[in-house]
């Protein structure tokens, strides 16, 4: 019953199913790059277009999870986990699948990518190449390590901008249904109790006497 109220198991779930849409999304956007226009994948170094797939991503993980209107501020960490293994996933992915056919293909026969490279074998061919992404030193790796950061504290403070205000509507709502609450009524110069009512466990007090 508190998952219902505090919207925690149905945000954990449409939290999930985005960010594997996402990272579905981000991997075919890697796999198939080579497609776009080259002035958009080399404007500044293709750091401005990743940056906006990761904010994107973001935004997609925080809109699931807030659609439910969310209390529960355990959320708040889980959708910056969501959003940054998203963008993980997306560039392995992606990546590994790439790298795959690039490696089971001969040179003279490589051209751009399409739907038939999508194969598992290409997957754990490319597998060991794209991993190391994030296993090079840090001087080599910072832009794969501030797309997942940028998308990670993006959902995180979408969703926590959510939670504090779904949290206060709920308590101004509580607070105006208390008072307008109207008051028991009493009489007035009623006893709280009957005068007539004795506890039966009192030694000191006289009983009445019997009636006739």
């Amino acid at each position: 019953m508190s998952h219902k109220r505090s919207g925690l198991l149905p945000g954990l779930i449409l939290g999930l199913l985005a960010a594997l849409v996402c990272a579905a999304a981000l991997g075919a956007a890697v796999l198939f790059q080579s497609r776009l226009p080259a002035a958009v994948t080399t404007f500044g170094n293709g750091h401005p277009l990743s940056v906006t797939s990761s904010l994107a991503i973001a935004l997609l993980v925080a809109l699931a999870m807030g659609s439910v209107r969310p209390r529960s501020i355990a959320l708040i960490p889980v959708a910056a986990l969501y959003a940054g293994g998203a963008v993980v996933s997306g560039q392995i992915v992606g990546s590994s699948i790439m790298i795959g056919a690039t490696l089971r293909t001969p040179p003279a026969e490589r051209g751009p990518a399409d739907l038939a490279d999508i194969t598992l074998d290409n997957l754990s061919a490319g597998l060991p190449y794209a991993s190391s992404l994030y296993r090079d030193p840090l001087a080599e790796t910072w832009a794969a390590w501030l797309y997942i950061a940028v998308a990670a504290l993006a959902a995180l403070a979408l969703l926590m901008r959510r939670v504090v205000r779904v949290r206060r509507a709920q308590r101004a709502r509580a607070a105006e249904a208390e008072e307008t609450k109207e008051p028991e009524y009493r009489a007035p110069f009623e006893p709280a109790q009957s005068p007539d009512e004795q506890p039966s466990t009192d030694f000191f007090t006289p009983r009445k006497p019997a009636r006739d």
